[in-house]
């Protein structure tokens, strides 16, 4: 059974299957190549059988009409292959950031000239070893850009696996966006009263209120600190993030546990250095706190990022 094709949507960023038409090429270059075996064939036939042969040499004029159809088609494929390439260079290797295939290695020669030999003793044989150059080539293009839409499904699979697991969405529910109450930035502290950096998020919500992974990783670290993030998760999403939920009431995974992005890991609680019900959200690349509120656009519209970003940046007291 053979096998199904994919080809990159730049629209959609998702990998399609490969409509009948492309996987059509090759079929058409083998084809090809068997139509141009058999005119060969019956042209070797008529010279051997000379001027008894009527019918097959009418039926060799047909299939020189043919091999003028055949030339044709082969431009029009090579016309398409070489459209293939240009959009796996510019657009797909691009996205993906991958170097173009080089010339050198997309035009490589079949290697040998010796199998056009016998060609060249027929009716129209350099006609029909033009022919067969110009469809071993194509075949050779072929295979180069197969194996290159192979590694580029690889390339995808692997971007998917990274785009969900980075953090994208926000720990709790919060459509009306009201539950910011202090965001990422030097901010006073609710107990010293002195400003000190607040390396995360403050949601307030009530007790009890559940909490979710914001990317797919494992679970690093559930932990209990008295005057610090009282009950905390600290996830690793892998690609340099890693995502710490505090002052849980309640943690609801364990460590070494994988996750996915959506599933409930805990509830709201006010434990550790907490002036009340809320949760402290951080989120770190390769390991320094970086502003949680640039990783929230799965779940949010434009406009409601830009109020967002307002809230987060109002200078008032943390929570913690």
């Amino acid at each position: 059974m053979s096998k199904a094709k994919f080809r990159f949507n730049p629209e959609t960023l998702e990998y399609e299957r490969e409509s009948s038409n492309y996987l059509g090429v090759i079929a058409k270059i083998f084809g090809f190549l068997s139509l141009a075996a058999v005119i060969a064939v019956a042209s070797a036939m008529v010279a051997q059988n000379g001027n008894n042969t009527e019918d097959l040499q009418h039926q060799i004029s047909e299939y020189e009409v043919q091999l003028k159809i055949l030339n044709n088609k082969s431009l029009e494929m090579q016309t398409q292959l070489n459209e293939l390439a240009r959009m796996d260079d510019d657009v797909y290797r691009e996205i993906f950031g991958a170097d173009p295939i080089s010339d050198d290695i997309r035009k490589a020669g079949t290697g040998g000239v010796d199998k056009y030999t016998a060609l060249e003793q027929i009716r129209n044989g350099e006609d029909f070893k033009k022919i067969h150059e110009k469809l071993d080539n194509m075949s050779a293009q072929y295979k180069v850009q197969e194996d290159s839409y192979n590694k580029l499904i690889q390339m995808a699979r692997n971007k998917s696996k990274m785009l969900a697991s980075i953090p994208a969405i926000q720990p709790i529910p919060n459509k009306n966006l009201r539950r910011i109450a202090s965001g990422f930035g030097y901010r006073v502290d609710p107990i010293y009263k002195t400003r000190k950096m607040h390396k995360g998020m403050d949601f307030t919500a009530p007790k009890g209120t559940k909490i979710y992974a914001t990317g797919d990783g494992v679970v690093q670290k559930v932990e209990y600190s008295r005057w610090g993030y009282g009950t905390h998760v600290v996830i690793n999403h892998g690609y340099g993030y890693s995502t710490l939920y505090g002052h849980m009431s309640r943690a609801m995974i364990k460590r070494g546990q994988k996750v996915t992005r959506g599933q409930l890991i805990g509830l709201v609680g006010s434990t550790g250095k907490s002036t009340g019900p809320h949760l402290h959200y951080e989120v770190h690349k390769n390991g320094t706190a970086v502003n949680p509120v640039g990783f929230f656009y799965n779940d949010l519209t434009s406009d409601q990022y830009e109020e967002i970003l307002k809230l987060s940046s109002n200078p008032n007291q943390s929570f913690d």
